[in-house]
């Protein structure tokens, strides 16, 4: 993904932190609060008509209980009640946790449809700019290919630039999950790409997949794609604060406290990315096991020790990648502290000398690639750790495999 930027873009991103004062007066005049306000989205009018709904004459519950109560819901209705819901309250039960991941499926495919239906008339509507009418046929066709193909989306909201989050593998069967939180400038239209492939969300997601088959072809996994939240655009004060990440961290861990099963998960968090999984650490359930961050501009804290959770944290950092010109530090709220892959922090520090830049580390082929998929599969003695880090495998569960060449 396009983080932070290149060179000109880190001038900018310096003169960010030193604005860190009227970043301060705009959110206590109000300006925070303003953003805040919108309109009811087609999610949140899914939602209302499922709370007014009813299936064999009793109210259905509410759509925010614990996933357990939702899942002990589902579990007692026929397949047909199930699908009925699914198709008459689409983006509710679609971003439902607690729904069956099939059910999830279906509905968000029902959504997309309805979706994809909104844009094929914005594409002719006269109100809109050439360029709106244009934009609307790339929605348009984004949400056709994401209904294609027995495509599993997970999650989905057609809203402004939009969410989503999509499924590689069988999730219900799975004995070790992954999930690729992506950074900067992830939205629907960018969620898959054909040009640079691998720096997108379900690029990203689906080399790790075919990765960690490689490596452990015994070991079912699934690998979720998960661009369900806002991501910051481009360079400005979102990105350079913590706001989407904590409004993402509360998304996150609603959906790794609602996986099915009790199997190990493994979280991969690209560029900001790694802020969010910071944020979300200290929540995530004990289930997940390891976090690893590429090209991180930090996690918002000074140390491992301070991210409050007992999964073992890695870093990986290419020598190419700009991010490390990145001012490590935090001022005022603006920038995202201690550099991940520093001594101080004491995180296990991987190998990526062949990531080729900021957005290269789910490259097929790269060492960054493999030490994700060997963490992914618990296949931890492979790992191949960066050369100053001397003792990331310390304290490893297992039997050491013999190092790669």
């Amino acid at each position: 993904m396009t983080s932070f930027g290149s060179s000109p873009q880190l001038n900018v991103w310096r003169a960010l932190l030193a604005l860190a004062v009227v970043f301060v007066m705009l959110a206590t005049t109000g300006w925070t609060a303003l953003r805040q306000q919108r309109e009811a989205t087609a999610l949140q009018a899914s939602l209302t008509a499922w709370e007014h709904g009813r299936v064999g004459g009793h109210r259905l519950p509410d759509p925010h209980t614990a996933p357990a109560r939702l899942s002990r819901f589902f579990a007692s209705l026929t397949p047909r009640e199930r699908n009925e819901l699914a198709t008459r309250y689409p983006l509710a039960v679609g971003n439902m946790n607690g729904a069956p991941v099939r059910l999830r499926y279906r509905a968000n495919r029902v959504a997309l449809g309805q979706a994809r239906e909104v844009e094929r008339a914005r594409m002719h509507d006269s109100r809109l700019s050439p360029a709106g009418q244009q934009e609307a046929g790339r929605r348009m066709h984004r949400f056709e290919s994401m209904m294609s193909g027995g495509r599993q989306i997970l999650a989905f909201d057609p809203e402004s630039s939009g969410r989503a989050a999509e499924v590689f593998g069988d999730l219900a069967r799975a004995e070790r999950i992954s999930v690729v939180v992506p950074g900067v400038d992830t939205d629907l239209l960018t969620f898959q790409r054909t040009n640079r492939r691998y720096s997108a969300p379900v690029g990203m997601a689906k080399s790790l997949h075919r990765a960690e088959r490689s490596v452990r072809p015994a070991v079912r996994t699934a690998v979720i794609a998960w661009a369900d939240y806002t991501a910051p655009a481009g360079l400005g004060i979102d990105s350079a604060t913590a706001m989407r990440a904590e409004d993402g961290a509360v998304r996150l861990n609603a959906l790794l406290r609602a996986l099915p099963g009790t199997t190990p998960v493994a979280m991969f968090c690209h560029s900001y990315g790694s802020v969010l999984c910071g944020v979300a650490a200290r929540d995530m359930p004990r289930r997940v096991v390891d976090i690893a961050v590429a090209a991180s501009p930090g996690m918002r804290v000074p140390s491992v020790a301070h991210l409050g959770t007992s999964a073992r944290v890695w870093a990986m950092r290419d020598a190419s990648d700009w991010v490390q010109d990145v001012p490590h530090l935090e001022v005022g709220g603006l920038g995202h502290g201690a550099d991940p892959v520093s001594p101080a922090f004491g995180a296990r520090v991987l190998s990526a000398h062949d990531a080729q830049g900021h957005s290269g580390y789910f490259e097929p082929g790269t060492d960054s690639l493999r030490n994700l998929a060997d963490i992914g599969t618990g296949a931890y003695g492979a790992v191949r750790c960066a050369q100053q880090d001397k003792g990331c495998r310390a304290g490893l569960p297992g039997k050491a495999a013999a190092e790669r060449a």
